[in-house]
């Protein structure tokens, strides 16, 4: 009796699993766990918010992360009316994200991230507020965030529940940034400098393998795009 319970379970289970996209879930997690990057964010966080009371630093910490929410769901959902309004294929889009994502990942290799320029900079250092600039953007919602969030979404089309997933993922990972940057003080003496460095420069990694998967992807797809338009037209003649 308890081995048929067994099998009966195992059998619901794989079901399960089948139907949801495991894989599809971890990878838009990580991915956007890689270019969010909460751990990176601490140390800039704690120069924007130094001096500031904590009470402060928690509304700062909290408006930044609604703020980004609010615009990768609307990049998520609108993004690709945007690129087909411009005539843009997605293949191409993905081609230059993932040339966007191998440049991020190489700085954070080399521990030379720029989120922001020198003028972004003196102008975030002479606001009261810094919660959406530069914090929201471009420090969490950047280029390269809204661009892997285009392309997960595109890939989600293929996935049950598909865009559920990645606005959840979206999600999680947004909350993670949110309790790291209210844990930002104590991280920052847990880990040091060189301990911050370290986990980005892993992540930096991870990010420029996936970056040059993608652009692999995109080319492939371009080449046969073009191929196939060249033999419709071949066979029209």
């Amino acid at each position: 009796m308890f081995d048929a319970q067994f099998g009966s379970l195992a059998a619901d289970w794989q079901a399960l699993t089948q139907q949801i996209p495991l894989t599809f879930i971890a990878k838009a997690f990580l991915t956007l766990f890689v270019i969010v990057d909460p751990i990176g964010l601490v140390p800039l966080f704690i120069s924007l918010v130094d001096g500031r009371s904590p009470e402060e630093q928690s509304r700062i910490a909290r408006r930044a992360i609604v703020v980004s929410a609010g615009i990768l769901a609307t990049f998520a959902l609108c993004g690709a009316f945007v690129l087909r309004y411009l005539d843009i294929s997605m293949e191409a889009f993905q081609v230059t994200a993932g040339i966007l994502l191998f440049k991020i990942g190489i700085d954070m290799v080399f521990a030379h991230r720029e989120r922001e320029t020198q003028e972004e900079e003196q102008e975030a250092l002479m606001r009261q507020d810094v919660s959406i600039f530069p914090l929201a953007i471009p420090l969490i919602a950047g280029p390269g965030t809204l661009a892997t969030m285009l392309i997960l979404i595109q890939e989600a089309d293929s996935h049950t529940l598909g865009e559920v997933i990645v606005l959840t993922d979206a999600a999680i990972v947004l909350a993670i940034a949110y309790v790291l940057l209210m844990l930002a003080k104590y991280l920052a003496e847990l880990l040091g400098r060189t301990g911050v460095n370290v986990v980005t420069r892993i992540l930096g990694v991870l990010l420029a393998a996936l970056a040059v998967q993608y652009i692999a992807d995109g080319t492939m797809a371009l080449l046969q795009t073009g191929v196939i338009h060249v033999l419709q037209q071949y066979q029209a003649g």
